[in-house]
C-alpha cells in the first residue's frame, strides 16, 4: 500500500512549497507541470523521476490515484522541469512492478518498504 493520503496532504501544503524551489535542478527530482482535469488550473508538483532509455519513470509513492497522475493520464502528455531543462513527455502509462528494480538501489529499498508498487512511464517527445 502506498503512503497514506493524509501525508500527501501535509506534503502538498508544507513540504512541496520548499521542494519546488530545488526539485527542477536536483538529480532524481523534477517538477511536473500539469493542468487540473476540471479546473484547467496549472499545478507544479515536485516528484522523484529517473531517466530510463527514451523516457522517464516517476516513483508513485502515493499510488497511481494521485491527482497529478490522473491529470497527466487524462492529458496524454506532460511537461517537466528536470536538471534545469524543460522536457515534454508523451504516452504516459502506469506500470505495476513490486520489485522496483528499475529504481536506483536506495530508492528501490524505500519504494519496497512503503509498498509503492507502481510507476508512471513516459516517453520523451521527439
Amino acid at each position: 500500500m502506498p503512503l497514506p493520503r493524509r501525508l500527501a496532504e501535509i506534503n502538498r501544503v508544507v513540504t512541496n512549497r520548499v521542494t519546488r524551489l530545488v526539485a527542477g535542478w536536483l538529480p532524481g527530482f523534477a517538477i511536473v507541470l500539469h493542468r487540473g482535469r476540471r479546473s484547467g488550473r496549472l499545478y507544479r508538483t515536485p516528484v522523484n523521476v529517473f531517466r530510463r532509455g527514451d523516457g522517464y519513470r516517476f516513483a508513485l509513492t502515493y499510488g497511481p490515484d494521485s491527482d497529478w497522475v490522473r491529470n497527466v493520464l487524462a492529458a496524454g502528455h506532460v511537461d517537466i522541469t528536470t536538471r534545469g531543462r524543460l522536457v515534454t513527455l508523451v504516452e504516459p502509462r502506469v506500470v505495476r512492478d513490486q520489485s522496483a528494480n528499475w529504481a536506483p538501489h536506495g530508492v528501490r529499498l524505500v519504494l519496497r518498504r512503503v509498498g509503492a508498487d507502481s510507476y508512471l512511464q513516459c516517453r520523451i517527445e521527439r
